[in-house]
């Protein structure tokens, strides 16, 4: 045989084979048919997140399919915190999810997981006993960070941070035990905080139903306000924050 005829002979084939391969290809190109979820699962079940994947796999076929596109959209959901996807024999995408973390309530319409990142939770239910936190747009970081750090302190006082919130200038206010308020301020937290359990062991402790709220920014001391009465005990505040 010629070299000719030899190379006319290989891209002969080569053509079939582009041919048939393409053949293939189109034949096991086809609409995904099924959807298929896997992962540890606590707060939202299966049909929610099937119900919010399946616009994403509309129109989509098996081979072709954009796997990392897919996986960014939908990570985009509510409750995912992260998303893997792979092609499953036959016309199937498996997606493996692992669910959001919820460490806290966010500005009524939010949770946050334990970076401090909100996601909204709706429609899905929050879980009981989360702390209640808020705070202006990207705080939430922060504003977790300090009722990990003050928990402690008032769980030796026998006490629940119930609310948490940082004031858009700054100050912070909480709640115990979904009842009195402390008007924490600006300045000075940890000699404020300091005076308030002493005050509280001293005194306040056994009265803590009557009480109001209490206000820590003064340059000494604290004032409270009891139920029933419009004033509080002491004059005006050096941080109105």
């Amino acid at each position: 045989m010629s070299t000719r005829g030899s190379l006319t002979g290989v891209l002969l084939l080569l053509i079939l084979l582009g041919a048939g391969g393409r053949a293939l290809w189109m034949w096991l190109d086809r609409p995904i048919e099924r959807v298929s979820i896997r992962g540890e699962l606590n707060h939202v079940n299966a049909d929610y997140l099937r119900s919010q994947l399946a616009p994403l796999v509309q129109g989509e076929t098996w081979l072709s399919s954009d796997l990392p596109a897919l996986r960014r959209r939908a990570r985009s959901i509510d409750w995912l915190a992260e998303v893997r996807v792979a092609r499953e024999w036959p016309y199937a995408l498996a997606f493996e999810l692992v669910e959001q973390v919820p460490v806290a309530r966010w500005n009524d319409d939010y949770l946050l997981n334990p970076a401090g990142e909100p996601f909204a939770f709706a429609p899905v239910a929050p879980p009981d006993g989360l702390p209640d936190l808020a705070g202006p747009v990207g705080s939430g970081a922060e504003v977790l960070a300090y009722h990990e750090r003050l928990s402690p302190r008032f769980d030796t006082l026998g006490l629940t941070i119930s609310q948490l919130r940082l004031e858009p200038r700054g100050a912070w206010r909480l709640q115990l035990d979904d009842g009195v308020w402390v008007m924490l301020g600006r300045s000075d937290r940890e000699a404020r905080l300091a005076r308030l359990a002493a005050a509280w062991q001293r005194q306040l402790g056994p009265q803590a139903s009557h009480i109001r709220y209490i206000d820590l920014r003064y340059p000494n001391g604290v004032a409270v306000a009891w139920h029933g009465e419009t004033d509080i005990e002491e004059g005006d505040t050096d941080d109105a924050g």
